[in-house]
């Protein structure tokens, strides 16, 4: 029975591949054309997002989204949510609708074939091991922002290896950018992505994705030397979150 289940579960994690790839191929004219132009990137983030859906609900993963706030359109926030797993990137996708952002990422993540391809052209990629990339992420977050995009950032700075950690410690990145450019921070906890699709690999399986998309946090008036505040604020929201969920089922 449990050989049974892991062949289940190998089937699972390469239609998730497939799922992934397939989208890709088929619209790959499109995409090409769709990042020529700075100007065009509102409508590859469109076409993301509907990459994304296809992932989400082929997967069998049903977005369940309680909105404290809605995102007024137009304007730039900077996007931060808990991290647990390869869904994080179709999940905020799906759930920000009306404001085109642009993911900090791992600079890893741009080898994987034709994923990667479209990832280190629209993304903004950071090796964290590296002083002179993690310096560039704000030099080109304010590129975008000038442009009027939104930024989304994984405070945890990639997912714990631990995955009893329920949420792993915030770093800075994301809080100073943030105050630098006077936009608010727009948190997001996700209750169940670990529990769908973590990286454990005979693990996961279709059913809900709870989000609780919180009030903003608005950065007007702080100082740089603010942001550890606003970084521990912002982490002790998702915490009680997901110590005391909002939202059931």
């Amino acid at each position: 029975m449990r050989f049974l289940r892991n062949i289940g579960y190998v089937l699972y994690r390469i239609w998730f591949y497939v799922l992934v790839a397939l989208p890709i191929v088929v619209l790959f004219p499109i995409l090409i054309v769709s990042i020529l132009k700075d100007s065009w990137y509102p409508f590859f983030f469109r076409l993301a997002r509907f990459w994304s859906k296809l992932i989400l609900f082929g997967m069998g993963f049903y977005p369940k989204v309680k909105r404290d706030v809605k995102f007024e359109k137009g304007k730039s926030y900077m996007f931060v949510a808990n991290h647990t797993s390869m869904t994080d990137i179709m999940l905020m996708l799906y759930v920000v609708s009306r404001n085109p952002f642009v993911f900090v990422g791992k600079a890893e993540l741009a080898k994987i074939p034709l994923f990667g391809f479209f990832y280190k052209r629209t993304c903004i990629l950071v090796d964290r091991s590296d002083a002179k990339s993690r310096l560039n992420v704000f030099t080109e977050a304010q590129k975008r922002l000038q442009r009027g995009l939104s930024v989304c950032i994984f405070p945890e700075g990639g997912v714990p290896d631990d995955e009893t950690m329920l949420l792993n410690q915030f770093k800075d990145g994301a809080f100073r950018l943030a105050i630098e450019h006077k936009i608010p921070i727009a948190p997001m906890t996700f209750h169940d992505n670990k529990k769908r699709f973590s990286y454990t690999f005979f693990s996961g399986g279709p059913g809900k994705m709870r989000v609780r998309v919180h009030d903003i946090i608005p950065t007007g008036i702080l100082e740089l030397e603010d942001k550890r505040m606003l970084r521990d604020q912002t982490r002790e929201l998702i915490l009680e979150e997901l110590q005391n969920p909002s939202i059931h089922g």
